[in-house]
């Protein structure tokens, strides 16, 4: 019979991180250990497997053909280790957490941050509540949901800066909405977060503009300016597919820059609702956007 052996997903750990790394020193850093124990470890490995892992050149450690084929599969065992690990250990939250979130943030912003929620929390419900920035600052308020993203311009806030996005003109491709005069503008609502700060950037233009449409969904106004009847104001990443950016060349004024803000309750929140929040921060960290307050 074939002796069973057991890899040490200590020994795995190491190995991942010099080779993500190409330095003992670095790995060793982001380990918490010394090198020496680093250096024990990946020898370890390699007396296990009889054959070595690394080899040295002019840029520091590099994979041998060995480590090669083992730094695929070694990624896989800790995800699983660490998948197992967070599974068994965590409590299994349930329940429902309302999440505050503009319609205009939905495509580009929710999906990574439920994604990985619903990983961490696959009992809780998400109930998604989708309003403008000012009226989601009232539902919060009222305790009508738990905790929200809300646009503002950029500025001293209550809420926690996620990232600061440009407010831009937006118009069809190819469009000529933007020439005309007055400007035909589309914008959502009353309640729109964007709304006085389009309407006092025309004003010290001294440019004249007329409602296209102002009342209608997100769907609604992207509808008008794709046909070319307005232009609009969007944050630059939430651009939709099909339409462009206006650039300066347009003669339109410059717009406000804004911020997307996580606010929370005054009230103390709930575990689910304090882990949604988490992964909120830990979604713009890893887009690079988090920006300090």
């Amino acid at each position: 019979m074939t002796m069973t052996r057991n890899l040490d997903t200590a020994l795995i750990r190491s190995f991942v991180t010099v080779a993500e790394t190409s330095s003992m020193t670095a790995a060793a850093n982001a380990l918490h250990l010394t090198q020496g124990a680093v250096s024990q470890q990946i020898k370890r490995l390699e007396d296990a497997f009889a054959c070595p892992l690394f080899e040295r050149d002019r840029r520091g450690l590099a994979l041998t053909n060995a480590g090669e084929r083992l730094l695929g599969k070694a990624r896989r065992l800790l995800a699983l280790n660490d998948e197992i690990w967070a599974e068994i250990t965590t409590p299994a939250f349930t329940g429902e957490v309302r999440l505050g979130m503009p319609c205009d943030l939905l495509t580009t912003y929710l999906p990574p941050i439920l994604k990985t929620y619903a990983q961490e929390y696959p009992q809780v419900d998400v109930a998604l509540v989708c309003l403008t920035s000012p009226l989601l600052a009232q539902a919060l308020a009222a305790g009508e949901i738990d905790l929200a993203i809300i646009e503002e311009p950029a500025g001293p806030s209550e809420g926690e800066c996620l990232a600061i996005e440009r407010l831009v003109w937006v118009g069809g491709k190819g469009g000529e909405a933007y020439l005309k005069r007055p400007l035909p503008l589309s914008i959502v609502s009353d309640t729109c977060a964007f709304r006085p700060v389009v309407f006092d950037a025309m004003r010290r233009a001294g440019l004249a503009w007329r409602l296209v449409f102002g009342t209608g969904s997100s769907e609604a106004i992207t509808a008008t300016v794709l046909t070319d009847l307005a232009v609009t104001a969007s944050l630059a990443a939430t651009v939709p597919p099909g339409l462009d950016i206006l650039t300066t060349e347009s003669g339109l004024p410059d717009l406000s820059t804004f911020a997307i803000n996580l606010h929370l309750p005054h009230a103390q929140m709930s575990p689910i609702a304090q882990g949604l929040a988490r992964h909120i921060r830990d979604s713009f960290v890893g887009r690079g956007r988090l920006k300090a307050a």
